[in-house]
């Protein structure tokens, strides 16, 4: 897995490599400039926003459980003939309490595991090394593969190869750019409103963006639950979200994905 995650982290960065030696770095100066930025970038992520992200997410999922059963007793008094003991919707949400009680204590167990030697050696430090020497070479690469190619057919695999490429890598940084930008926008907006959990809800709503209305739904409806638990019922808060996710969901099929996508494909074309 390590490998082929470097693999794709070259894969992704060798545009940047290639415009870099346009502006007349050389191949091996322009790999180390990458690589330092990326390494600093990777550095003030872990130090400033990824302990924020693991510590609201395990109390998310710590106070999972509580609000499951607040909202089973909310239920029991709006609701008492829904809501009859041993009956369908009361067993449901009995079990989807265990579940994800269950479920905290397994990240609990993962998370401390994954910060292990092995994980933090498997992760960040051979994924570095092969994205960098897969970059260095990744020209020679390709240069070597289209030696191999069959003479007859060779000009009619490059255009399906690049037009492939073309489409494939302005996908997947446009998506990438999207999942950032609404990733940035949903953890700022709930910070607003004073939600707690905002980055953890954030992060989780703009990770799913990729999924048309899963991002949104998944989202909105934790960020509402989270919501009427921590203030009392109040819905202004979740009134506030709810109007952030559809200005958010409208940017993102008219405007973001898209133009993003779009974008990046023509930059890729222009080089």
């Amino acid at each position: 897995m390590p490998f082929l995650i470097g693999a794709g982290v070259a894969y992704l960065l060798d545009p940047v490599a290639d415009w870099l030696e346009r502006k007349g770095l050389s191949r091996t100066l322009s790999v180390v400039v990458i690589t330092l930025c990326v390494v600093m970038l990777f550095v003030v992520v872990v130090l400033v926003f990824m302990p924020v992200l693991i510590r609201q997410t395990t109390q998310l999922i710590q106070t999972a459980p509580e609000m499951v059963t607040k909202l089973q007793v909310f239920l029991v008094n709006r609701f008492p003939d829904l809501m009859v003991e041993g009956g369908p919707v009361s067993a449901a949400l009995a079990r989807v309490g265990t579940t994800i009680s269950e479920g905290g204590e397994l990240l609990g167990t993962v998370l401390g595991s994954v910060m292990g030697i092995v994980s933090f050696v498997a992760l960040f430090v051979i994924v570095p090394v092969v994205a960098f020497y897969l970059l260095l070479d990744w020209d020679n690469m390709v240069a070597r593969l289209d030696e191999l190619l069959p003479r007859e057919g060779a000009p009619t695999i490059r255009k399906l190869a690049h037009d492939i490429d073309d489409v494939l890598s302005g996908f997947m940084r446009g998506q990438g750019l999207v999942i950032l930008i609404l990733g940035t926008f949903y953890s700022i907006s709930l910070a607003v409103v004073g939600l707690p959990f905002g980055i953890a809800i954030g992060v989780l709503a703009a990770t799913l963006s990729f999924i048309p209305y899963v991002g949104v739904v998944v989202g909105g409806a934790t960020a509402i639950g989270v919501a009427l638990f921590s203030f009392g019922g109040s819905l202004s808060r979740s009134v506030r979200w709810s109007r952030f996710s559809r200005s958010a969901r409208s940017s993102r099929a008219t405007t973001s994905s898209p133009r993003l996508s779009a974008g990046m494909s023509a930059c890729i074309r222009s080089g």
